[in-house]
Parts: structure tokens; sequence; C-alpha cells
């Protein structure tokens, strides 16, 4: 289970939520099925936790959501996009390490 300060984006919330986002919005790709997928997941809800009302931090379910997964190309998971004013400024493809999603949230949050 997710911390409740991960969002939780969808086809019908991703234009709204991500894209139209004044704060950088960072969006996990995942799926239920796919094990390094929940490897990844602590680190996202302690992100989600340490950077909360800086960065929207959340939880894309790829199964359930392929418009927005076909549209940003996801075809590995778990797949980290940083967006910030609507745009992709940081793409992680696998795991990844909390320092490395740190660095590129302290950047463009600060």
């Amino acid at each position: 289970m997710a911390s409740p300060d991960v969002y939780e984006f969808t086809d019908g919330n991703f234009e709204t939520d991500v894209i139209g986002s004044s704060d950088p919005v960072l969006v996990d790709f995942w799926a239920e099925w796919c094990q390094p997928c929940h490897l990844i997941a602590p680190t996202i809800d302690e992100l989600a936790s340490e950077y909360k009302g800086k960065v929207k931090i959340g939880k894309l379910d790829t199964d359930a959501n392929q418009n927005v997964s076909i549209k940003y190309g996801i075809s590995a998971i778990p797949t980290v996009i940083l967006f910030q004013s609507g745009e992709v400024k940081k793409k992680f493809v696998g795991l990844t390490s909390k320092d490395q999603f740190k660095a590129a949230l302290d950047e463009l949050s600060a």
C-alpha cells in the first residue's frame, strides 16, 4: 500500500494533475506483476513524504492506464519520469537509487 502522500495518476487525471501542475511532478510508471516496481515502491513513498508540498509524487499503473503509457513510450518498467511545466525533464528506466532521484528533484525544486 502506497503512502498517503503518493498520488494515483490515471489516464483520466494525468493532463490536469501532471501536465497542468505548477509544481514539479515525479511519476512512477509501474504494474502489479513487476517485481522491480515493488522494490522501488518504498523509495517512492519516502520521497513523497520528504518532498511533500514541493514536488507532487505519484504512481501510474501501466496496465490500467495504457493511453498515457503509450504516449510517453513506456516500454520497460519501472520507469520514472520527472515533469516540470508539462515537460519531461528527466527519465529513469529500471531500478534507480534514492540519491539519483533526490539529485534530480533538488535540481528542479530549488
